[in-house]
């Protein structure tokens, strides 16, 4: 299982500008090289190790866990189905924000045990 980098190590971070349909609700995602997950469901590939080098092998669902909000933004977090790696990233602006609002009202801890 791959996990994540301690907190004191730098990402290192590739933009690629790529277009996908989303392996959960099937809509077309249009990327701006920094997409990562699909605006309608918020689902999302377990496709990288670092963010944009499409290293990791898993292929895996990774489903939306939870919200937290750090600096006035709001951060999700995800768990891979397939092999149980977990990161978070931040939320765009035309993200759902109804599964967005749904997601807050569950503690990130309480998911990540489950």
């Amino acid at each position: 299982m791959e996990t994540a980098k301690p907190s004191n190590q730098q990402k290192k971070f590739s933009r690629r500008k790529e277009d996908f349909i989303c392996s959960n609700c099937g809509r077309k995602v249009t990327g701006n090289g920094y997409t990562d997950h699909c605006s309608a469901c918020l689902w999302s590939r377990h496709v990288d190790i670092n963010p944009g080098d499409r290293a990791a092998s898993c292929g895996g669902m990774m489903e939306p866990i939870g919200i937290e909000i750090e600096n006035g933004k709001n951060i999700i977090h995800y768990r891979c189905q397939k092999c149980g790696f977990q990161h978070r990233v931040k939320a765009l602006p035309d993200d759902n924000q109804e599964i967005i609002i749904d997601l807050s009202a569950i503690s990130v801890n309480e998911r990540k045990d489950s």
